[in-house]
């Protein structure tokens, strides 16, 4: 199993990280450009990653203000999940952590590791961005 992490520091609490996070309609804005036809609701979401594959998550497990886990709702290229966790740091700020677990064969990892990587390090700088 290929890990890959990302973390940052937001300056909300960690209840107004969390609710962000918990609803799959604001992914929408984590996702770096080469993400199209995004479809979400709630707890779902569906896209197309540019000149690689179509993928359909689902929220699989919702631990208030702690973690959401992610996995794909229709088949994908390899198994997959998705987490985001989220800590108090006692000061008004949130660690929120992301971290994609993937299913990859040698030639699968030489290829998705680095562009997983910079997802993930899109994702938890845009999440500093935008509740900044």
């Amino acid at each position: 199993m290929t890990v890959i992490e990302s973390v940052a520091t937001i300056n909300r609490p960690i209840e107004q990280v969390y609710a962000f996070l918990a609803d799959m309609n604001n992914h929408q804005q984590l996702m770096p450009e080469n993400i199209y036809n995004w479809t979400s609701t709630k707890d779902e979401a569906s896209f197309t990653i540019q000149n690689m594959a179509k993928l359909a998550l689902k929220i699989s497990n919702r631990i208030e203000n702690q973690e959401l886990i992610a996995i794909p709702s229709e088949e994908a290229p390899f198994d997959l999940e998705l987490k985001w966790t989220v800590a108090d740091n006692g000061d008004g700020t949130t660690t929120a952590t992301h971290i994609i677990s993937a299913d990859l064969n040698m030639m699968m990892k030489m290829l998705a590791a680095g562009p997983l990587q910079k997802l993930a390090d899109h994702q938890t700088s845009r999440l500093a961005e935008i509740l900044a």
